[in-house]
């Protein structure tokens, strides 16, 4: 039996990923920051995410997954003060977008998506237990902050060392809040009616918002339990946020946090940074504007190991198309092909999705798994083009188990028969929007609609459709 193996980082090994509870898998994942749209750069970490919990179902188990939606943040309240519209008005539509987004690229739901603004009461109960403790105090500006030296092992997930986090270190900033020490971080903001305008809570260490850490400890520790099974992110997430996790969450539980976690590298575009000033700053809009789809956005994103640095480019994305359509050729080849008495191609699917799952079961070793589906492509054209496959709907099922992992691959339907004369009439129909006879274009598509068909756009073209 092949068991999963994932990278932990914190103990910086693979690791065999056995549920804490039954057979559920209790995962955190960290959401968008909902001030604008979502970039490539954050879908990178979100379609790794989707594949791990594709791949915890293929191997049998059952997920429970939190993915936040943070919209209590200095960007966000900046965004809605400046609009002049209360924070909900603000935020909501740049979640509608990110939900949109999440569709585009085939992204499973997941069973929770909190918003922080729904989870204040728990942020407080929280801090108030810290305070107690005497792991919390008051800063001289009225800000509640975490004393990081009252939790020796601060630093175990990144590897620093207390000594280590001092003034200017990485993440770390003696800002506007006065606290005892620089690397302390603040749980509760003090109201400051320049900075936050009317948009306060209450709470017993008087107004003010939550800070980005605890906001994701409240929302995993109501959700998921006391221990999560995984927490993941993006590398740029581990110091000091889920360093600051696993701190708050556990000087209040007096429980591990998380038995497991992962972390995705950064995107880079043209071997740069992303960045605005720079030009190759993209949204999953800019691409799809330039003519891409979210399947071929998403295969770019999904083949590299989530380990690995991603290069991101047009010619990127060219590759992906190519890739795709390669596969769309195989399905439509294979789907036409007539049940014939020749051998039984069930030796050759064994041995293939045997190499799939080996490669996923190695760290989600993706190239790996997409290797042993071209390989099978081949195998499989060569055997077609000797006349030896007898059955075509093994080799549809066998794709489509492996689309419950990658999805991405294009396995519509098989298509009925469609007379010849539909066919000639959606290709005068192109020709003539083509020529920009948009009234001769019109005809053609009135004629098809007669027929009881439907013009449907696909990632490889347009098809024929029969109306339901």
């Amino acid at each position: 039996m092949t068991t999963l193996k994932l990278y932990n980082t914190e103990t910086r090994s693979k690791e065999d990923i056995i549920p804490l509870e039954g057979n559920i898998i209790r995962m955190y994942t960290c959401g968008p920051t909902v001030y604008n749209y979502a970039h490539i750069g954050n879908f990178r970490t979100y379609v790794f995410e989707d594949l791990l919990r594709r791949t915890l179902k293929y191997f049998g188990m059952e997920v429970d997954q939190a993915m936040n939606l943070t919209d209590i943040d200095d960007k966000t309240l900046k965004g809605a003060i400046e609009n002049k519209i209360s924070l909900t008005a603000f935020t909501e539509p740049y979640i509608e977008a990110f939900f949109q987004d999440l569709k585009t690229l085939n992204i499973e739901p997941v069973e929770h998506y909190p918003r922080a603004t729904s989870f204040i009461p728990e942020m407080i109960k929280i801090i108030a237990s810290l305070v107690e403790q005497g792991v919390a105090y008051t800063g001289a500006d009225g800000s509640v902050y975490y004393a990081i030296r009252q939790f020796p092992p601060y630093g175990r997930l990144s590897h620093l060392h207390m000594h280590d986090l001092k003034e200017g270190a990485s993440g770390i900033c003696s800002d506007e809040y006065d606290k005892e020490n620089a690397a302390d971080f603040v749980l509760w903001k003090s109201y400051d009616p320049t900075r936050d305008g009317d948009i306060f809570w209450a709470s017993p260490f008087g107004k003010g918002r939550p800070g980005w850490h605890i906001e994701c400890s409240a929302m995993a520790l109501s959700l998921l339990g006391k221990t999560l099974d995984i927490h993941v992110g993006g590398v740029d997430n581990m110091f000091p946020h889920h360093e600051n996790e696993i701190a708050q969450s556990e000087a209040y539980t007096h429980q591990k946090f998380a038995n497991h976690w992962l972390h995705a590298e950064h995107l880079l575009v043209d071997h740069k940074k992303m960045s605005k000033s720079l030009g190759n700053f993209y949204t999953l809009r800019d691409i799809i504007n330039k003519g891409y789809t979210g399947p071929e956005l998403r295969y770019l994103l999904l083949q590299t190991h989530y380990r690995t640095q991603l290069n991101f480019t047009l010619q990127g994305l060219d590759a992906a198309r190519a890739s795709l359509e390669r596969l769309s050729d195989f399905i439509t080849r294979i789907r036409s092909i007539p049940p014939t008495h020749a051998p039984s191609l069930e030796p050759l699917l064994i041995e293939t999705e045997h190499r799939f799952k080996e490669a996923l079961a190695d760290d989600l070793n993706i190239s790996q798994a997409l290797a042993a589906l071209f390989d099978f492509v081949r195998e499989t054209n060569a055997l077609a083009d000797r006349h030896q496959i007898g059955d075509p709907a093994p080799i549809i099922s066998f794709l489509e188990r492996l689309d419950r992992v990658l999805g991405v691959l294009p396995l519509q339907p098989a298509q009925e028969h469609i007379p010849q004369q539909l066919h000639d009439a959606l290709r005068k129909r192109e020709e003539a929007r083509q020529a920009k006879d948009w009234k001769q274009a019109d005809t053609w598509r009135d004629f098809i609609h007669s027929h009881g068909y439907l013009i449907e756009d696909t990632p490889t073209g347009i098809r024929l459709k029969k109306r339901q």
